[in-house]
């Protein structure tokens, strides 16, 4: 089947660190045309970690939504385009938790918002996990981590508490695998 939509051409909007922003003019497939935007990040990495029935969280504000957000440790390193997702993932944890992961499986592959972004996560299992020292970013001064029993976390998940789809996803993944 051939693609709904088609890009015509194209133009960069924005380009900073973290992101670029272009707009293409498309085709759709009825033959009318009209524009797309698209938002490219680099691929990041999402880790589940999970030991003894605890499942660790990390809490921040997202300045987009403003609010807190707690999520499972999440990020991409925008200056390395050649990282292996693994590195990535074991930094990312590392950084905003101080856990090492002395088991770290790669369970799936998601996209953030394929409404509007390119952006794909690989998500991650940790267990074996080893308590150590934090590496925060400055944009991450203000998080704080949790580990919250199985039960609680669910509940968090169902009354609305944690809202992040990736971190929803990626639960969901391990769950259906059978891993919690």
């Amino acid at each position: 089947m051939a693609d709904a939509i088609t890009r015509i051409s194209g133009r960069l909007v924005y380009e900073n660190r973290w992101l670029r922003l272009r707009e293409d003019q498309v085709r759709r497939q009825d033959g009318s045309t009209g524009i797309y935007s698209v938002l490219e990040r680099a691929e990041f990495a999402v880790i589940c970690p999970v030991q003894d029935g605890l499942v660790h969280l990390v809490e921040q504000f997202r300045y987009p939504v403003g609010q807190r957000c707690w999520e499972f440790p999440m990020g991409t390193w925008e200056w390395r385009a050649d990282v292996d997702p693994r590195d990535l993932a074991a930094g990312e944890l590392q950084e905003e938790t101080g856990l090492r992961a002395g088991k770290l499986i790669e369970i799936g592959r998601v996209f953030q918002a394929a409404g509007y972004s390119n952006q794909a996560g690989r998500v991650f299992f940790a267990t074996d996990l080893t308590a150590g020292e934090r590496a925060l970013e400055v944009e991450e001064q203000d998080l704080v981590q949790g580990q919250f029993p199985l039960v609680e976390f669910e509940r968090m998940m169902r009354e609305g508490v944690v809202r992040d789809v990736v971190t929803i996803s990626a639960f969901a993944m391990a769950r259906l695998k059978g891993l919690v």
